[in-house]
């Protein structure tokens, strides 16, 4: 077997092993330890090798360090032979260093690490110095870095605190700025919302006083509004009290002339029959008027409307109007809307007054009588472009005027004694026309009336 070079000798030959360390192996010697094992490991045979080792011996150096360090630790502390084979291999490789070892004067430039590791394979005599030394070296050399470490870092830790103090106050200038430029305009604003307050309390005032003033005009209104219904009221007791005067009066002075008639006419018969032969020189025709001819009644052929009810028809019997409408100079007044939205209210009012004006213009065609239809224009906003269908005539009630009074106008405007039908559900309507001398039909009569032309 080889021996180590350099007056090298085994690790236990010079007394090494009743030397012995007192404290753990210093962790950076432990790795150097491992690491010069690893490297001397691949310089010997599997043989050579312990038999926990023998599966490390293919590893590459690294690999070993790694995954048999503490192996190779255990092996090197408790098998001499195997640290005797490592020492040579160190002697070998680092003749210098286990030669200095040897003669108990280690290089002073060497790496203190370095030369408690190789003294820890080797175990010349003075080894556990060595490794105590390098021990205390590295600790040293870690407390030194660690306290430059410390240095750098209090140093950079002042510098950090002095950006941050500078940061600081530069954070606080500006926030003072922002608060001194806050409370200014806080107290731009609180000066705006007294001032807001105070238009507030003012514009309730106001808003109470208008409240009061609104009620008040409301219930002057009402007293108004009440006052002029009891004067139209009135009003119309009055106009319906003069027209049955007048009606009376016109009565008895028809039924007034017709007596004084027949009187001057029975004494004018009695004369002639007293004079008799005075006729038969004169040649004076007999007399075909008697008493009973000056009775009003209504001659054959000369029918109003009020006698077609005579007839027996039902007044929802289109044939009504066919014959109210057979009437010579008969004239037609139809309420129009209140037709259409008895007939087809789900339509739009365009449409509703084309379908109505349509039908009454063939019914026109078929029966020659006037016809008017009225629709309520009290609430339009523009005038309506509708162009009339031939043979009837299309009137929009004005502003102010409601279609209603519009056909009891027309009602009474005509002449006592022509043909006039108005047709409406309205029962005020049916009323005021009535008074005025014209026949009063529904509108379902004419809607069944328009669904047969």
């Amino acid at each position: 077997m080889e021996q180590p070079t350099g007056g090298a000798r085994p690790a236990d030959a010079a007394g090494g092993a009743a030397e012995s360390l007192d404290r753990p192996l210093p962790e950076g010697v432990r790795r150097k330890v491992v690491a010069l094992v690893s490297d001397a490991f691949g310089g010997l045979t599997v043989g050579e090798l312990p038999t926990q080792l023998r599966q490390y011996a293919r590893f590459t150096p690294s690999r070993r360090a790694k995954f048999a360090g503490n192996a190779m630790a255990a092996a090197l502390e408790g098998d001499p032979e195997f640290r005797r084979r490592i020492g040579e291999r160190i002697g070998q490789t680092q003749p210098e260093l286990a030669g200095a070892l040897e003669s108990g004067a280690p290089p002073a430039a060497a790496d203190p690490v370095d030369v408690a590791a190789a003294a820890y394979v080797l175990r010349p005599a003075g080894w556990v110095k060595l490794v105590a030394a390098a021990g205390e070296e590295v600790q040293r050399a870690d407390a030194e870095r660690a306290d430059e470490e410390t240095r750098l870092e209090l140093e950079r830790l002042r510098e950090e605190l002095a950006a941050a103090r500078g940061q600081i106050r530069a954070e606080t200038e500006r926030l003072r700025a922002e608060l001194d430029a806050s409370r200014k305009e806080a107290e731009s604003l609180q000066r705006k919302l007294r001032s807001a307050l105070s238009e507030v309390k003012r514009g309730e005032a106001a808003l109470r006083r208008s409240g009061a003033e609104r009620d008040g005009v409301r219930v002057e209104a009402a007293a108004q509004v009440s006052a002029a219904e009891s004067e139209s009221r009135r009003l119309k007791a009055r106009l319906a009290e003069a027209e049955t005067a007048v009606e009376a009066g016109r009565r008895a002075a028809r039924e007034g002339r017709s007596v004084e008639d027949m009187r001057l006419r029975l004494l004018l018969d009695t004369v002639l029959d007293a004079a008799q032969g005075l006729r038969r020189e004169l040649a004076l025709p007999p007399s075909s008027i008697r008493p009973a001819d000056g009775v009003d009644a209504v001659e054959p052929g000369r029918m109003s409307p009020k006698d077609i009810a005579a007839r027996a028809l039902s007044e929802t019997d289109p044939a009504l109007l066919d014959q109210l409408l057979a009437l010579p100079q008969a004239h037609l007044i139809v309420d129009g809307y209140n037709v259409t939205k008895t007939g087809y209210p789900q339509m739009p009012l365009e449409k509703q007054r084309l379908r109505l004006l349509g039908g009454l213009s063939v019914l026109a065609a078929q029966t020659g009588a006037e016809m008017t239809c009225v629709f309520d224009g009290a609430e339009l906003a523009a005038p309506v472009l509708l162009a009339p269908p031939r043979g009837v005539r299309v009137l929009f009630s004005k502003a102010g005027v409601t279609a209603d009074e519009l056909i009891r106008q027309l009602a009474r405007a005509e002449p006592p004694g022509r043909p006039v039908v108005v047709v409406s559900t309205d029962r005020e309507v049916a009323d005021g026309v009535a008074k005025a001398g014209a026949r009063p039909v529904a509108s379902a009569l004419l809607l069944k009336r328009l669904s047969r032309v």
